[in-house]
C-alpha cells in the first residue's frame, strides 16, 4: 500500500484533507434549493463508498510494503472492524446536523461554530490518547481557534437574515460540532500504529476508511429517514422523489461531494503515522477556514452585513491562520 515517511509530505496531505472537507459542501450548494438536502445526502453516501473502495483496490493494494486492502480486510479482528463502523455512524449524525446548519444558516456560519468546536474537542481527544507534539503549541493554536469561532458567530448575528435562523442554526452547528468532535477517535482506535509492519487484527488506513463509509451509508437509513420525514426547513422528502425528481445531474453531484471529502478523510488517515492522530485532524479541520472563505468571497453569503462586519471577518481568518500555524509548529519542536 501506498505509505509516505516525511513529516512535510504528511502536513501536505492534511492541507489536502483542509481543501477537500472546507469545498465538499459546495455541492450541496450545486445541488440547489429544489433538491432537499437528505436526498442529495444519499447521493453523498454513496460516493463515499464508492470513493474508499476505488482508493483501497489502488492506493491501498499498491506496492509490496503493509499490508494489502483485501488481505487487511479479510484479517480484520472483530473490534476493530466494529470501531470504524461505528466511527462511521457517528460521524453521519453529526454530518447531517452540519448540513441542516448549512441549509438554515449557509456554510460560513455552519462551517466555523460545528468544524472549529469539533476541532477543539478533537484534538483533545486524540492528544490524550496518542500525545504527538508540543502541548503549549498545539493548545495554544486551539485556543486561537475558538477565538476565531466567536468572532465569526459574532460578524453572522450582524446579518439582516440572520435574525430568524441564528438561534436554529447555531444549535444545529453545535450540536454536531459536539458529535463531530468524537468521531475520529473511533476511526484511529482500530489503525494500526505501524503501516509498514502492522499489527494482527487492526486496520490499515485505507480498511478502516471503507469500513467507515459503510457505517456512514447503513447508517443512513436510521439518520437520513428521520431527516426527510422531519426536515429542519422545508418540505418533508420521499424515497420515491429521489427516483422521481433526481436527475442524472443532480445525483453525480450529490456522488462527486462524496469523492471530495472521502478523498480527504483518506489523505488524513495515511498523515496520521508521520503527524499524529491530534495534528492530522486539527489540521483537516482547518477546513472551517475554507468553507469560510467559499461562503464569504463566492457564495457572497455577508453581502448584506453592516459596516464593520468585514474587519470582523478578517479577525476571524487571522485567528484562524495562526492558529492552524502553531498547530503545524507543534511537531517541529
Amino acid at each position: 500500500m501506498l505509505i509516505i515517511d516525511s513529516y512535510a509530505v504528511a502536513v501536505g496531505l492534511c492541507f489536502i484533507t483542509m481543501l477537500c472537507w472546507g469545498s465538499w459542501a459546495n455541492t450541496l450548494k450545486l445541488a440547489g434549493k429544489d433538491w432537499p438536502f437528505p436526498l442529495y445526502y444519499w447521493d453523498y453516501s454513496i460516493g463515499l463508498v464508492l470513493t474508499s473502495a476505488v482508493l483501497g483496490l489502488t492506493m491501498g493494494s499498491m506496492g509490496s510494503e503493509g499490508r494489502g486492502f483485501l488481505a487487511d480486510l479479510a484479517q480484520a479482528d472483530g473490534a476493530m472492524l466494529r470501531s470504524a463502523f461505528i466511527g462511521g455512524v457517528v460521524f453521519n449524525v453529526a454530518n447531517l446536523l452540519v448540513v441542516a446548519a448549512v441549509d438554515v444558516a449557509g456554510l460560513a456560519v455552519a462551517f466555523p461554530v460545528a468544524i472549529g468546536l469539533a476541532l477543539v474537542i478533537g484534538v483533545v481527544v486524540n492528544y490524550v490518547q496518542t500525545p504527538l507534539g508540543d502541548p503549549l503549541l498545539l493548545f495554544g493554536g486551539v485556543g486561537l481557534v475558538v477565538a476565531a469561532i466567536l468572532v465569526d458567530a459574532r460578524a453572522y448575528s450582524r446579518l439582516p437574515s440572520a435574525r430568524g435562523a441564528t438561534a436554529r442554526g447555531l444549535v444545529l452547528s453545535v450540536l454536531a460540532g459536539v458529535l463531530m468532535g468524537f468521531f475520529y477517535r473511533f476511526v484511529a482506535a482500530s489503525m494500526v500504529s505501524t503501516f509498514r509492519s502492522p499489527e494482527a487484527g487492526r486496520l490499515t488506513p485505507y480498511t478502516a476508511m471503507f469500513v467507515f463509509t459503510l457505517g456512514v451509508f447503513l447508517s443512513n437509513f436510521l439518520w437520513n429517514s428521520f431527516f426527510m420525514y422531519r426536515p429542519v426547513s422545508g418540505s418533508r422528502s420521499t424515497y420515491g422523489e429521489y427516483f422521481s425528481k433526481g436527475s442524472p445531474g443532480l445525483h453525480l453531484i450529490g456522488i462527486l461531494g462524496g469523492l471530495i471529502w472521502c478523498f480527504g478523510m483518506t489523505m488524513s488517515l495515511i498523515a496520521a503515522e508521520q503527524a499524529g492522530f491530534a495534528i492530522s485532524y486539527g489540521l483537516g479541520q482547518g477546513a472551517t477556514m475554507v468553507a469560510a472563505a467559499w461562503g464569504v468571497f463566492i457564495w457572497k453569503e455577508f453581502k448584506d452585513a453592516p459596516e464593520g462586519t468585514g474587519r470582523l471577518l478578517g479577525a476571524m481568518f487571522g485567528l484562524f491562520i495562526v492558529g492552524l500555524g502553531m498547530i503545524i509548529a507543534a511537531r517541529l519542536v
